[in-house]
């Protein structure tokens, strides 16, 4: 039995490390170029696996060297990836990711199979929400199936979260549907369709999703902290002050450090101590999986 259950992408991350930013039509030198496993399925799965997670994910790839190397590298971290189809007719999805010499990231994602995961997965794997505690899901798979997910995980009892990205409008039958969501600021924006200006509209974009059936919400802020914010209790959290080197992931492992304490039975306080724990040693490293932490790095960090 695995406690999480992930429905998510899976793709292989080509990072080009450059000094800065080209702009529009100009060509400049970088500094490296690197194959690095990710997608935001994949990044969450194999993050909450480094942190003694017990998980198991859904997905595809493609019948091809990427492919094949997306499930090796979860299979390593211990994800159970038994569930992870090969697709015949698509390829594994890539993302290229530029990264500055402030550690800013731009990304373009060509989801390849990830956008053929649909409702039949689920159904194939209905025994996995069966045995499974949590569900979590993002958006780089079609949204249908998504909304689809945590309809039957709602029905079987388990707790759901969505991390919303990349951002899409969500519809109210996906939206009854989630106990706890995890936008940035920018996500935030998008979803409740309100101007976010200041950290008052970020309260007030956030109770307008809990007025339309969204239980929960852990809003990432960047270097600023979180909020945490539901029917009753609103709270502001600090990040922890480190020097960044690469963002991605940051938001992913967040998410992982969030799991794995809810699962672990920790208050909702120390879920988030834990997880910005989580992402401030993420920004420390360059890349997506690669920059995930362990738990014992976790265990022993000092700001």
């Amino acid at each position: 039995m695995s406690d999480i259950l992930v429905i998510g992408s899976l793709n292989m991350d080509l990072v080009t490390v450059t000094n800065r930013m080209p702009t529009v039509g100009e060509t400049i030198i970088g500094k490296r170029f690197d194959q690095i496993p990710g997608g935001k399925g994949a990044n969450q799965a194999a993050a909450m696996a480094r942190l003694n997670g017990n998980v198991t994910m859904i997905g595809r790839v493609g019948e091809d060297l990427f492919g094949k190397a997306l499930i090796e590298s979860l299979k390593k971290d211990g994800v159970n990836v038994n569930f992870i189809k090969e697709d015949k007719k698509l390829s594994t999805g890539i993302a290229t990711i530029t990264v500055d010499g402030d550690g800013n990231n731009s990304i373009i994602v060509i989801p390849g199979a990830n956008y053929g995961v649909d409702k039949d997965d689920i159904d194939e794997n209905i025994n996995l929400f069966n045995k499974s505690k949590i569900v979590l899901s993002q958006l780089e798979i079609p949204i249908d199936t998504v909304e689809y997910c945590l309809k039957i995980a709602k029905e079987n009892g388990n707790y759901t979260i969505l991390n919303p990205a990349p951002a899409k409008v969500l519809s109210y039958n996906l939206i009854k549907n989630i106990d706890l969501l995890t936008p940035n600021e920018t996500e935030l924006e998008i979803i409740s369709g309100m101007k976010i200006n200041n950290f008052d509209d970020v309260i007030k974009a956030s109770k307008l999703l809990i007025d339309k059936g969204v239980k929960e919400l852990i809003v990432t802020l960047g270097s600023e902290g979180s909020l945490y914010i539901n029917k009753d209790i609103e709270k502001k959290f600090n990040a922890y002050k480190v020097d960044a080197v690469d963002t991605t992931a940051a938001g992913d492992s967040f998410n992982g450090g969030i799991v794995v304490s809810v699962i672990e039975g920790k208050s909702m306080d120390e879920a988030i101590d834990f997880a910005s724990k989580v992402g401030a040693l993420t920004v420390m490293k360059e890349g997506a999986q690669s920059s995930l932490p362990y738990r014992d790095e976790i265990d022993n960090f000092k700001e």
